[in-house]
């Protein structure tokens, strides 16, 4: 029986995510290091080959599939793209720690929405709608094997809801560069809505990988600056 082989990888940093800006609609363009560290992985370990390409329509992740696959022509998913985070992009959790708001959405686990912004269950909504439609695309046009480049929320989204093992979105997380490969068997898919996760990505020539576990760096400051979602209380109170 037919199988169909996606690779999923997360997008390289680009300028503002290394400054822990929220930066989900925000155009910022790939930082040197990160270019830098891709190309160093690339050298080191080995990419699958495909026969489709996709990414998110964010320009760091179109970029980010272009450095790895050069003769590629990626068809951009909007489904695909990051979190809106409204009012907030582009803005660090220290420029936002004294609006009640963000308190709030910190507390909720990012499921409320920022102002003019996505919940976190429209944002899993749109998610899991664009890759059923690439594999309902890639079934269609008959080929097997793929390659996404998106997001870390986008990529942990679509694990958590159709992979198997299950395992909770956080338990999914990956360096930049890296991902997993899926295996996706049509009688499965149409009665369960489940794919196999079959391997982590990429891969060397003695089957060593690298780190594959990375704290995102605008949640890791939020955290820091909110502790448990909460403001860092003055000195002296109570």
């Amino acid at each position: 029986m037919k199988s169909y082989v996606i690779h999923l990888l997360r997008n390289m940093p680009c300028e503002g995510n290394l400054e822990g800006r929220y930066i989900g609609r925000t155009e910022s363009p790939l930082a040197e290091s990160s270019i830098a560290q891709l190309l160093d992985l690339k050298r080191q370990y080995n990419y699958p080959t495909a026969g489709a390409f996709y990414a998110s329509p964010s320009t760091r992740c179109v970029d980010t599939l272009r450095l790895l696959y050069p003769r590629s022509d990626p068809e951009v998913i909007l489904e695909m793209a990051e979190c809106d985070f409204g009012d907030w992009e582009n803005k660090t959790a220290e420029e936002l720690r004294e609006e009640p708001a963000f308190t709030e959405w910190m507390a909720s686990g990012g499921q409320t929405a920022p102002p003019n912004g996505e919940s976190g269950s429209v944002f899993v909504q749109r998610v899991c709608r664009g890759f059923e439609m690439l594999v309902q695309n890639l079934m269609a046009q008959g080929k097997t094997s793929a390659v996404l480049v998106t997001h870390a929320g986008v990529l942990s989204t679509i694990l958590a809801a159709y992979g198997l093992p299950r395992a909770d979105p956080f338990e999914w997380m990956c360096a930049p560069g890296c991902g997993y490969t899926v295996r996706i068997t049509p009688s499965l898919w149409m009665r369960s809505g489940v794919m196999e996760v079959v391997d982590t990505l990429p891969e060397g020539e003695d089957k060593t990988r690298p780190d594959h576990y990375v704290v995102d760096v605008a949640r890791e400051a939020a955290n820091r600056a909110y502790g448990n979602g909460q403001p860092d209380k003055e000195d002296g109170e109570e």
